[in-house]
């Protein structure tokens, strides 16, 4: 079963097109998505090709056409609609982008969970930098309005003990002399190369910081803990947890992920940063484990991680996100942790994903 025959899922893309956001702003526009087949960019995509009289123009980047043929099938022939092959870091592969002006371009490509951190740390780093670079470029070349940076929870660093939540001016400590820093320091520069478009070059940037994310568009070699987790609940096996499980995070589920995009997208101040995370989704990764078990009618086990996993690994113990800024703004999450949880496990046990 295609995701867009899933009654659940045609549930969360309805409520996300059911906003009484200013979508005129997206009119006719020309929307550049780079991560197209991943999480946010694949979830992004059916929102904008599935609002009525919308007619926006979506130019997806990715490097696997055919992992992108098979996940946009139901718009590969649409007019409105355009796959195009590159890998960011080359900027010799933009020549295959239509020379048009681009209105808005989300930047959503990254390598985003441990094990990808640790066996290609290469290009996690070059892809959040030197892919960023080449994007910003494009976006002056291109005349596009807004410019907006897909970034992490993970550029705040380890909570110093002086606050409880991480709003967007905190600046926690991270140890960059270590291979797992290669990804929150590169998010954090390419939040800077966006400072330095903004004023260097007038581009219009704004930043979103998202918690750990989660829901049906997830990829299946995702290595995070929690995405492990639900492999474990739909396989009916027993939750793997590899450590004490004290690490205290902010979650959320991607529908709501995709809601504060747009938000941001569409009425964002300049220049600025804004978490995306919803308080009902704050939870130890023990009690998270449990929870998934108690779905799946299963048990907790602790297992050490081996070499490559633990390199990869966050040392980060506590990140959770205040979210007062984005709510200021007129957004609001509609799912907690153990709703989104549940949909997310029908949804993919009825696309058979694990």
């Amino acid at each position: 079963m295609k995701l867009l025959q899933n009654k659940l899922y045609l549930e969360d893309l309805n409520y996300v097109l059911s906003l009484k956001y200013n979508w005129d702003e997206l009119n006719n526009k020309t929307v550049l998505i780079s991560g197209s087949t991943g999480l946010i960019g694949s979830f992004l995509i059916d929102v904008l090709m599935n609002k009525p009289g919308l007619n926006c123009n979506i130019l997806a980047l990715g490097r696997d056409k055919v992992k992108a043929q098979s996940r946009f099938d139901d718009y590969w022939d649409s007019n409105n609609f355009k796959f195009i092959p590159c890998d960011i870091i080359k900027e010799e592969n933009f020549i295959n982008i239509p020379n048009c002006n681009v209105d808005y371009i989300i930047h959503a490509a990254s390598n985003t969970h441990p094990v990808a951190y640790s066996t290609d740390p290469i290009g996690t780093i070059t892809t959040n930098i030197i892919g960023t670079n080449n994007l910003l470029k494009f976006a002056v070349e291109h005349k596009t309005k807004r410019f907006l940076f897909l970034s992490s929870n993970e550029i705040y660093g380890e909570n110093r003990g002086d606050v409880e939540k991480f709003d967007e001016s905190y600046c926690g400590y991270i140890n960059s002399n270590t291979l797992r820093a290669g990804y929150p320091e590169s998010k954090r520069c390419g939040e800077a190369l966006c400072q330095a478009y903004l004023k260097q070059k007038s581009l219009d940037t704004v930043v979103v910081r998202l918690t750990r994310s989660y829901g049906p568009t997830m990829l299946s070699n995702d290595s995070k803990a929690l995405s492990q987790f639900i492999g474990n609940c739909i396989e009916h096996k027993d939750i793997v947890l590899k450590s004490e499980g004290n690490q205290y995070f902010s979650y959320i589920y991607v529908v709501d992920a995709i809601s504060g995009i747009l938000k941001i997208l569409l009425d964002g101040k300049s220049g600025e940063a804004y978490n995306i995370s919803d308080e009902l989704s704050d939870i130890k990764l023990k009690e998270l484990a449990s929870l998934l078990a108690e779905i799946a009618g299963t048990k907790v086990i602790y297992d050490l991680p081996d070499e490559t996993e633990r390199t990869g690994f966050s040392v980060v113990s506590k990140a959770r996100l205040d979210n007062s800024k984005l709510k200021s703004i007129g957004w609001t999450a509609k799912y907690d942790i153990k709703n989104g949880l549940n949909r997310t496990i029908e949804i993919l046990k009825a696309q058979k994903f694990f």
